[in-house]
């Protein structure tokens, strides 16, 4: 007699060895008929893995976050045996899952286009439909490599060869085809209900660029057609949101190959930016922070000491001065270091909060670079906190406190909290770490804040919190972060002065909010597509003429309202009034003010908002006090 304990605590006995497909079935058919695979005594498993002991069992169907899993895996197998009954002669490597789906690399004489992806979701459809078991077969590390090589399947035989002497192997097999897997997978390919195929991608052979160039090809899979309509209704949205096409279009800024990954910013990008940074000045401002300014040549000295030339040594960009070599900063915790050590610290002093908009560079792969999301050339809103042990949680909570506060004004509410935990390689004794973890789960529960741990996720010096963001199309976004810190303090000589005379080493909070500034203003874009709210607005109004005779009442309403601190340009062009809306609509401009005879007679105003088809009449007096206190940060604007 065997004994399966379930989910809920109850228990299911047998008298035989059972597979996971019966234990299903005895609880009842529906869920025999839903059950994709299995989790025993945590050990993800094929439906037909047997039981023949006491285990723990949960059951996973399409509803569980593992079954879309398993969903994904199976898509990427029926993937590679479509493409290789349509293109004899392809070998298969590797098809792992991805966010939101996964992707098969192909080595392959024939080029795939976007026509071919049509043709082989047409094939795939066909192996669904006729609904072939999934059977995994076990064998040695040996007799696998001798199937693949005599199947002509090179790439695979490599990775065989790089498996442990000794060790069995799984494979798995629908109809005539098979491959290399741990699974599990689906019990049979009419499973497979809901994917589409996205992308042909080039990727190198293990990741490096000195192998041979393969061919990716990207997909993804749902439980059901009605997810996967959801998701692709998404990403269409993503792709008119897309920042770059929206950059270009709005003139914020611009990339190019000879400064690859570095941003080129517009005057309205460039407002844009500012706006953001003196938002975020004003806002540490308020919180206690003092702004610094650190070098962006250091001597390498100071990266071996803190430990960063370890680490991100390859990250770096270095140059040589004087027999001396130079990194240019990747980061900013060094530096801010240096400057809390100049002087005597007492503990009055903490907890001492230096901020920066930090200039950093890191050497970024080219594959990689995207857009102003993911560039070389980037600025942090970082900001270091030097406090005493017994400061942590109140300097944590503070800083969450600030965190939410800005993420609201930027029309941000849904924010989730992770706990990134201690790494293998990392710096620091066990002793410490612990210390370390247990000062931010402190705080974040002090902050009544829900944390899902991330273990092995944390910087090397130490753990740290992340901030995430959905946005309007349900993407997550990790910005923000919160680390502590007992490393870089001891490795760099910072202390201070406790209330006994002895000498101590202050603990460091490093933390942003924004993240990356160019980032974010990517983030923001997409977020508003282009729409900004109007305090954000490169431009806030446009003062539009209907007539020439209206020009000089146009400059004399333009001036006032910048005097009044708004972002303000004319429209004195001899174009019609309607052209002139739709094009400065099109360019997202908040507020369009037209005036004519009648306004400047008045000296009134007819306000257009962007989305609205309809004008209102203002005083050039009550617009200029209105807007203006419309277009202030929301931590400016009075209640």
């Amino acid at each position: 007699m065997l004994s399966i304990t379930l989910p809920d605590g109850s228990q299911r006995q047998f008298d035989t060895p059972v597979s996971v497909h019966d234990v299903a079935s005895a609880i009842g058919p529906g869920l025999a008929k839903a059950a994709l695979a299995g989790v025993v005594d945590g050990h993800p498993v094929d439906t037909s893995h047997v039981i023949d002991r006491d285990v723990s069992l949960a059951i996973i169907t399409e509803r569980d976050e593992a079954g879309l899993e398993v969903i994904r895996h199976s898509t990427a197998h029926l993937l590679a045996m479509a493409v290789q009954e349509l293109f004899p002669g392809t070998q298969v490597t590797i098809g792992p899952v991805i966010d939101d789906g996964f992707y098969y690399d192909f080595a392959s004489g024939h080029h795939f286009t976007p026509e071919d992806l049509e043709k082989i979701e047409q094939r795939m459809e066909q192996i669904v439909a006729d609904d072939l078991p999934v059977e995994r077969l076990v064998m040695s590390r040996e007799r696998a490599i001798e199937l693949f090589r005599n199947m002509g399947e090179h790439y695979k035989v490599q990775i065989i060869e790089s498996l442990p002497a000794g060790e069995e192997l799984s494979i798995y097999q629908q109809g005539p085809w098979m491959d290399l897997c741990r699974g599990p997978h689906v019990p049979s390919t009419g499973k497979l209900k809901a994917f589409k195929l996205t992308k042909v991608a080039g990727a190198y052979w293990r990741g490096d660029s000195n192998n041979e160039m393969l061919q990716r090809i990207y997909g993804t899979a749902w439980a059901n057609k009605k997810q996967l309509k959801e998701y692709l209704t998404r990403i269409e949205e993503a792709e008119k949101r897309d920042h770059r096409k929206i950059g270009k279009k709005l003139d914020l800024f611009h990339t190019q190959e000879e400064a690859p990954g570095m941003v080129f910013w517009h005057p309205d990008g460039w407002t844009l930016y500012q706006a953001i940074e003196q938002y975020m000045r004003q806002a540490q401002r308020a919180h206690g922070y003092q702004e610094i300014r650190t070098p962006q040549l250091v001597d390498m000295s100071l990266w071996e000491r803190s430990g960063h030339a370890d680490k991100f040594g390859d990250d770096m960009f270095m140059l040589q001065a004087e027999d001396r070599q130079f990194a240019v900063k990747p980061m900013n915790c060094p530096c801010h270091v240096q400057v809390f050590n100049q002087g005597l610290k007492s503990y009055r002093d903490l907890p001492l909060r230096l901020a920066e908009f930090g200039s950093c560079h890191r050497n970024e792969p080219s594959g990689s670079l995207h857009g102003i999301m993911r560039v070389r050339g980037f600025t942090q809103d970082d900001a270091h906190i030097f406090c005493r042990e017994d400061q942590i949680v109140e300097e944590s909570i503070r800083f969450c406190r600030l965190l939410e506060n800005v993420y609201r004004d930027f029309g941000f509410e849904n924010i989730a909290v992770k706990l990134s935990t201690r790494p293998d390689v990392r710096a620091g004794d066990d002793a410490t770490w612990d210390r370390a973890e247990k000062g931010l789960q402190d705080a974040v529960d002090a902050a009544g804040l829900p944390c899902e741990i991330m273990p092995g996720e944390g910087a090397f010096y130490g753990p740290k919190l992340e901030f995430q963001l959905t946005d309007a199309i349900g993407r997550v976004w990790q910005c923000g972060t919160l680390q502590l810190d007992y490393v870089l303090p001891e490795r760099l000589g910072a202390e201070y002065t406790a209330s006994d005379g002895s000498k101590q080493r202050p603990v460091m909070l490093h933390r942003a909010i924004l993240g990356s500034m160019e980032r974010f203003i990517g983030i923001l874009i997409e977020e508003f597509s282009g729409a900004f709210p109007m305090w954000l607005s490169p431009v806030q109004v446009v003062v539009a003429a209907i007539t020439d005779a209206a020009n000089e009442y146009a400059e004399e309403a333009a001036a006032a309202l910048r005097k009044a601190g708004l972002r303000v340009e004319t429209d004195l062009r001899n174009e019609k009034i309607n052209y002139k809306v739709r094009e400065h609509s099109v360019q997202k401009v908040p507020i369009i003010a037209v005036v004519g005879g009648r306004e400047a007679e008045d000296r009134t105003l007819a306000l257009r908002r962007l989305g609205s088809n309809g004008q209102h009449m203002i005083s050039l007096e009550d617009a200029c006090r209105d807007l203006a206190q419309e277009a202030l940060a929301p931590d400016l604007k009075s209640d």
